[in-house]
């Protein structure tokens, strides 16, 4: 069980051994934030007659954690609800501000990134446990770019993240306008807790810009990338796919921070 009054990091176990290398960067996304790690497991709920068993099978992933790790706050919960209210029930009753999840698996956690008002992190089961200090972040004209930075300058403050910024290249007078006031804004949060920063002004759209962020991210030494989600969701989304999706698949082992831009999202408690 879990004390709901701690902010957590949250990873969202399958029971898989894919679950070791999510773990493994709750512990290190924890430790940089000092805050308490929670491994939740969802089943459904014609699965209730195992529950002890998913129960225990949470409890083993402690062992070796409190052995390693001993200062480490962590703790286990067991839930049986709809994907969709998973985030509203993490963030409002057990203080989730970051969940963790398998990027392998995006079809199945894209209910719960679109209700989210946590950041989501999507790593592959696969990729090295990284350190986080090299982010990319691309900025386009909507306004819950404030979010992406806010959320960026955590890492920059508490890990001694630098990162760099791939601003859009809008035409419009409008775009124009928007795009420039969210890299000042971005500039001087940065700026306000001597962040190491670079910003750069990108080839493509805000339509795109993302995309050219991954590019860049995945031909440097980045070790994370920082996205905002999609702001709406059209069916032609759902019919080709969403372009987080797309990113996240393309980023293969590169971790990628999504952030939901439907919602208020939640902050960090220093």
């Amino acid at each position: 069980m879990t004390d709901s009054k701690e902010q957590k990091i949250v990873v969202l176990t399958e029971l898989k051994p894919s679950d070791n290398t999510l773990i493994l960067n709750g512990i290190k996304i924890a430790s940089v934030f000092n805050k308490e790690l929670c491994l939740v497991y969802n089943y459904r709920k014609k699965e209730k007659k195992h529950h002890s068993i998913f129960k225990q099978e949470l409890k083993q992933y402690l062992i070796p954690i409190k052995k390693e790790v001993p200062g480490l706050k962590i703790s286990t919960l067991l839930l049986s609800e709809n994907w969709s209210i998973i985030p509203d029930i993490l963030a409002d009753e057990f203080e989730a501000i970051f969940l963790i999840a398998n990027s392998q698996n995006f079809k199945q956690y894209s209910k719960v990134l679109s209700e989210s008002s946590v950041p989501m992190l999507f790593v592959r089961p696969n990729s090295k446990i990284l350190d986080f200090n090299q982010i990319v972040q691309p900025i386009d004209l909507r306004k819950e770019n404030s979010d992406s930075s806010l959320w960026c300058s955590y890492f920059g403050r508490f890990n001694n993240a630098e990162i760099v910024v791939i601003a859009a290249n809008d035409n419009g007078k409008y775009e124009k306008r928007y795009l420039a006031k969210n890299v000042e804004l971005t500039k001087k949060l940065y700026q306000k807790f001597k962040i190491r920063h670079k910003i750069f002004k990108g080839d493509k759209s805000s339509f795109r810009n993302s995309f050219e962020a991954l590019d860049l991210a995945l031909a440097s030494d980045c070790n994370l990338l920082t996205i905002l989600g999609s702001s709406a969701i059209t069916p032609l989304d759902l019919l080709i796919g969403l372009p987080e999706r797309k990113i996240i698949q393309r980023a293969g082992n590169l971790p990628v921070l999504v952030i939901n831009p439907r919602k208020d999202n939640y902050i960090l408690c220093d």
